[in-house]
């Protein structure tokens, strides 16, 4: 799925907006999916396909920041650029700082929109990637058992082998061992990036 071409998706309430972007898209090759409501939209969506998202601010029942905030909770990644026919700054300064990469005033110039929408796509598909990597790896670190990854703690904590060793009530060579079978399971080059990515996906503290 790494390679797969984004999707984008089109939520908004009026119909005429949904068809013309659409079609906008479809005459240059992109693929497109239009929801009427927050609700259908988010009902759809599925995490594990890259996309982008072009959302109207004001829809009825569930506006376009409370789209923002579900994606945000399900930890969604995928680049989402704001229209609205009465855009302000303030408005545009909360989708912005909630994560958006665009906001967008209607009616829009039909050029500039490909533009934002293209870029958009090539950010989804970067972020699809590292986000597949991130699914991946936390599945790896998972599958550690409860002693290796009291070792990884120590290693994350960069304590040398003795020291883990002590802490454990183990011996040098059983952390040697743990060690191995780490980096082993999670498929690391170097102690450095396993320490690295695995901080990306994994809260010691947490377990």
């Amino acid at each position: 799925m790494n390679d797969a071409v984004p999707l984008v998706y089109i939520v908004d309430d009026d119909t005429g907006m949904r068809t013309s972007l659409a079609w906008l898209l479809e005459s240059v090759g992109i693929a497109s999916k239009g929801f009427a409501s927050a609700a259908e939209f988010l009902a759809a969506f599925d995490v594990t396909v890259p996309g982008c998202l072009v959302l109207d601010v004001r829809m009825p029942e569930a506006s376009g920041f409370d789209v923002q905030e579900a994606l945000n909770r399900r930890g969604a990644t995928l680049p989402i650029i704001f229209v609205s026919g009465h855009g302000d700054i303030p408005m545009s300064v909360r989708a912005l700082q909630q994560g958006a990469i665009d906001f967008v005033e209607k009616p829009y110039n039909s050029q500039q929109m490909l533009e934002r929408v293209q870029r958009a796509m090539k950010l989804a598909s970067q972020r699809h990637v590292k986000a597949m990597r991130q699914r991946e790896l936390r599945e790896r670190v998972n599958s550690l058992t409860a002693r290796e990854k009291d070792v990884l703690r120590g290693l994350i904590e960069g304590k040398p082998s003795k020291v883990i060793a002590s802490d454990l009530s183990i011996s040098v060579k059983t952390v040697d061992v743990h060690r191995a079978s780490i980096k082993d399971k999670l498929g690391a080059s170097s102690m450095a990036t396993l320490v690295r990515d695995v901080l990306e996906v994994w809260d010691p503290a947490s377990e």
